[in-house]
């Protein structure tokens, strides 16, 4: 039994630094530019738009600035994403849990 407590108390351990990284992305901001920076969108860790900066001079031309747009959104989602990837490796790592490891929750 002393392993399904060992196993238990670092779920809880998982589980407490997922909530702090959860906070952490939600102060993050990532950047993500398209046409050379004609187009940039600010977004959380969490997903949510908090700026829009789009250059006058793609405003002439709809479907350019729509393509734009979609791949500046794109970007700063993978960004996101990569830092959230590197974080949770990091508490992982601090855990001694394999490379990798998914966690049920």
């Amino acid at each position: 039994m002393q392993n399904l407590g060992q196993l238990m108390q670092k779920a809880q351990q998982v589980q407490t630094q997922m909530n702090v990284l959860q906070s952490k992305m939600e102060k993050l901001e990532f950047t993500g530019e398209s046409g050379g920076g004609a187009v940039k969108i600010t977004m959380t860790g969490k997903g949510v738009a908090t700026k829009v900066a789009i250059d006058a001079a793609v405003l002439s031309d709809r479907e350019t600035l729509e393509d734009l747009v979609l791949v500046a959104i794109n970007n700063a989602k993978d960004q996101s994403e990569a830092t959230m990837a590197a974080e949770m490796e990091r508490i992982q790592k601090s855990l001694g849990l394999p490379p990798g490891f998914k966690m049920p929750f």
